[in-house]
């Protein structure tokens, strides 16, 4: 697995790259967020280029957006049930699968469904409710194992049609034990993880905010907290709260910059070592107060908080 590699690209952002401008958005000569490694105007930016339609902010509309992106982009190992409508299977939602499975039917009938899966469609939500309608029809059946889909979905239902408008109830694990945890002697498979588990990386979920996860990668800590609110007016509350110096949260914190993932700013502070999650508790509550009261404040931005709001945008990469 490259999990361990993937984090420690995306844990920092870049000090150059895309700038802010509008909603998510991404530059002709910058990758395609589709994740076909062409340039954007030379796959979906391009007319009549890529068939089908690219959705910047695939997740909107689901009460957990934040954390769906979380899970999809910097979490190595979580869990969280989705209760679907018009059935009674249960599927769980795993941040990742054995072998990077789109999704599966246990022998107990539940389906696990994968979000780390990259299906180089257009909109990840539309690819995961085709792999989870498919793996509900082999449930149906009583077949059990691995279940894909290699087709676009079109038109197809996308997650938000699927599921109950639900927030999601997310156990963070600390490896990948859970693949075992419902197959009769998994504690004597526990030597087969032991790979698995070295790829991935201490993460903690903050309790007192939402979307807000720690994580240790070895060299440093960080802080990396997915939020929904438009860019632009994020952008404008996070210059004032940082021209302010309300955005150390412990002493020698630093908000080094953001990245875009899936139409979402991620804001991302480096944190000593040793800091651990728990510390963060209050000072992620009070941040989180400052920034919805600059977040009301419609007062144009001063000179200086435009320059911090320019420094700021310099420092943004789209991963996604």
């Amino acid at each position: 697995m490259a999990k361990r590699s993937r984090q420690k690209s995306s844990s920092a952002p870049a000090t150059t790259g895309g700038s802010a401008g509008a909603e998510g958005a991404v530059g002709p000569r910058q990758p395609c967020p589709c994740g076909s490694g062409k340039r954007f105007k030379a796959c979906h930016g391009a007319a009549g280029g890529a068939a089908d339609v690219f959705v910047a902010r695939p997740f909107e509309g689901l009460p957990s957006e934040c954390d769906l992106v979380a899970l999809r982009e910097l979490v190595p190992a979580a869990t969280a049930p989705l209760r679907i409508k018009d059935t009674d299977v249960e599927v769980q939602l795993c941040t990742i699968l054995p072998s990077a499975a789109p999704a599966m039917v246990r022998d107990s009938g539940a389906v696990w469904l994968g979000l780390q899966v990259r299906h180089q469609f257009a909109d990840p939500s539309r690819d995961l409710a085709a792999v989870l309608l498919r793996a509900l029809e082999h449930a149906a059946a009583g077949e059990t194992g691995v279940v894909g889909v290699t087709d676009a979905p079109g038109n197809g239902p996308r997650l938000q049609d699927l599921v109950l408008d639900e927030t999601l109830d997310i156990t963070m694990h600390e490896g990948f034990d859970y693949w075992v945890a419902d197959v009769e002697g998994g504690a004597e498979l526990a030597a087969a993880l032991e790979q698995a588990n070295e790829s991935a990386l201490p993460t903690v979920r903050l309790a007192s905010v939402e979307a807000a996860y720690w994580t240790d990668v070895g060299t440093k800590e960080h802080l990396r907290w997915v939020m929904p609110e438009p860019e632009d007016r994020l952008l404008d509350a996070i210059a004032r709260v940082h021209h302010a110096g309300g955005d150390v949260l412990v002493p020698d914190a630093r908000l080094v910059g953001m990245f875009r993932a899936h139409g979402l700013l991620v804001p991302v502070w480096d944190l000593p070592l040793g800091s651990g999650a728990a510390v963060l508790e209050e000072p992620a509550a009070a941040y989180k107060a400052a920034l919805d009261a600059a977040l009301a404040d419609d007062t144009p931005l001063t000179t200086e908080e435009r320059a911090a709001r320019s420094g700021l945008a310099n420092r943004q990469v789209t991963i996604r």
